[in-house]
């Protein structure tokens, strides 16, 4: 039976994980939140330069280590599906040891958890399938074809919002195609993936293919994303800190797959089903208590039809169950950092101060003791100027902008820094795909929201990142491509004349 168990963990101090094994770490004590409560529940470790040298190091060896390097295509894909049954039969165990840490409701992490099963068979079954080609050249003596790679040792680092399903997403093709991965989680929600690293052991994976640190940021992170042992860093998290890793990392010209904010659009046009696009929106903004990447938190709605699904998506916040994420019927559970609170405050203070009109929410619940619960919130009258229009919140505050034609919609939609998800809802297929076209965003929805697939292509434009994960992009992003040229002409050439392919 794992020690690490929901009530194992309580009140320990967790180690890291590095060349197969857990291992202690002279680094501080880092305490972890329960955020339904507000106090402390477990202990991560901030591990140290020394502790991240070894983990890299450990990837290295592993990575050159023939247990890893020599194994066929099938036998990699032999283990993801290994591991990946392992995950199905611990999917509850996960799931709630994930929800304590950073107080997603259990249903969500449930169904994120048993995400991961699908994930790692999508890309076992591609294990074997990673293909270069043969490219046709005007010399009938010389054969030309590519290889697809392993690109090398990863750095994962996830955000603290879905730690294990964004881990494995990434993890997954990394796997897949032959890599090895150190990863280091938010110091916010760390317990799962150190939970996690344990059934890649019993899944027989070779040690030192998946190492984990964890720590603060600027501490065990910086001293990961500056290891000049990388080949790779993968990194989900907020615009601000992505720049300060594609900086640190190119220092040692690593390539970074970023994947960003976003301040996503929803767009209800005159002709949408008024009930199925208010509920497509509250599920945009007010599922996972905003804390989503894709949240729509820009609402636009077509003038003719505004004050109806307005109506419609208040009365929807209105019933929405607040408590704590462990409980069945809860649909918003609290938020996960007290700073994401106070950040909250602020854009609900700034936004009635710049002239928006307060719907629904604005507050704190008064029955839920010291956690950090807050209220879901919708503003109306709101115009693009205003920084509930403009900077990513990550919390459940819904602006909304009332608009007039299809094409001041995409002016406005378009008027922002990022271009991670958008979302329509109209009858109208003409309509809708001049919109998919038009819109600058990676991950457009039609008619429905929130509604990713492993095997889809998920990345954003502009602020929102440089990288794609899911589908067969992600085998690109964690592979290098191998040029090769054979001459089997037998002859003998001018040695100073290049052999131009003309």
């Amino acid at each position: 039976m794992s020690r690490f168990t929901l009530e194992g963990l309580m009140d320990s101090q967790l180690p890291c994980y590095i060349g197969g094994a857990y291992v202690d770490s002279n680094g501080e004590g880092i305490p972890s939140f329960d955020p339904a409560t507000g106090k402390p529940w477990c202990q991560i470790t901030d591990c140290t330069a020394d502790d991240v040298d070894r983990a890299v190091k450990a990837a290295r060896s592993a990575m050159y280590d023939p247990a890893w390097r020599d194994i066929s295509q099938s036998e990699r894909g032999t283990l993801m599906y290994r591991l990946a049954d392992i995950v199905q039969s611990n999917v509850e165990r996960l799931a709630r040891i994930e929800t304590k840490d950073n107080g997603k409701i259990l249903r969500e992490m449930r169904a994120l958890i048993g995400a991961i099963p699908v994930a790692l068979r999508y890309f076992a079954g591609m294990a074997d399938k990673i293909e270069g080609t043969t490219i046709p050249v005007n010399k009938p003596d010389m054969l030309n074809f590519t290889l697809r790679e392993p690109i090398g040792v990863v750095a994962i680092v996830t955000p603290w919002n879905s730690p294990l399903y964004m881990l494995v997403r990434s993890l997954a093709p990394c796997l897949a195609i032959g890599n090895t991965v150190v990863v280091k989680p938010s110091e916010h929600a760390s317990a799962g993936t150190i939970a996690f690293a344990e059934l890649m052991n019993e899944a027989g994976f070779p040690d030192g293919v998946l190492n984990v640190v964890t720590g603060y940021g600027d501490t065990a992170g910086e001293a990961l994303i500056s290891h000049p042992g990388l080949d790779k860093i993968d990194f989900t998290g907020g615009t601000l800190t992505g720049r300060k890793i594609a900086a640190s990392a190119a220092q040692n010209l690593t390539p970074s797959s970023l994947e960003l904010g976003g301040k996503s659009p929803h767009v209800v046009f005159d002709d949408a089903d008024p009930d199925r696009a208010a509920n497509g929106v509250v599920s945009g903004i007010f599922a996972a208590a905003g804390q989503t990447c894709v949240a729509g938190s820009r609402c636009y709605i077509h003038e003719s039809i505004h004050d109806e699904v307005v109506d419609r998506i208040v009365a929807r916040a209105g019933d929405i169950r607040i408590g704590a994420p462990d409980d069945e019927a809860t649909q918003l559970g609290p938020l996960a950092l007290w700073s994401q609170v106070e950040k909250v405050g602020y854009f609900v203070d700034t936004a009635k101060k710049q002239g928006a009109k307060l719907a629904h929410g604005g507050g704190r619940p008064k029955n839920l003791g010291d956690g950090w619960y807050v209220d879901p919130t919708v503003f109306v009258n709101v115009t693009n100027q205003m920084l509930v229009a403009r900077d990513e919140i990550f919390g459940p505050v819904l602006g909304i902008v009332k608009f007039s034609t299809e094409a001041e919609l995409i002016e406005l939609a378009n008027d922002t820094n990022y271009g991670l998800a958008a979302g329509i809802w109209t009858r109208d297929i003409d309509r809708a795909l001049r919109f998919v076209r038009r819109i600058d965003a990676g991950m457009v929805w039609v008619n429905t929201y929130r509604a990713p697939s492993i095997m889809s292509p998920f990345g954003g434009f502009k602020d929102s990142g440089n990288s794609k994960h899911n589908g067969h992009a992600a085998i690109h992003e964690f592979s290098r491509l191998k040029t090769v040229v054979v001459d089997y002409s037998g002859a003998t050439h001018d040695a100073f004349v290049m052999r131009v392919v003309k």
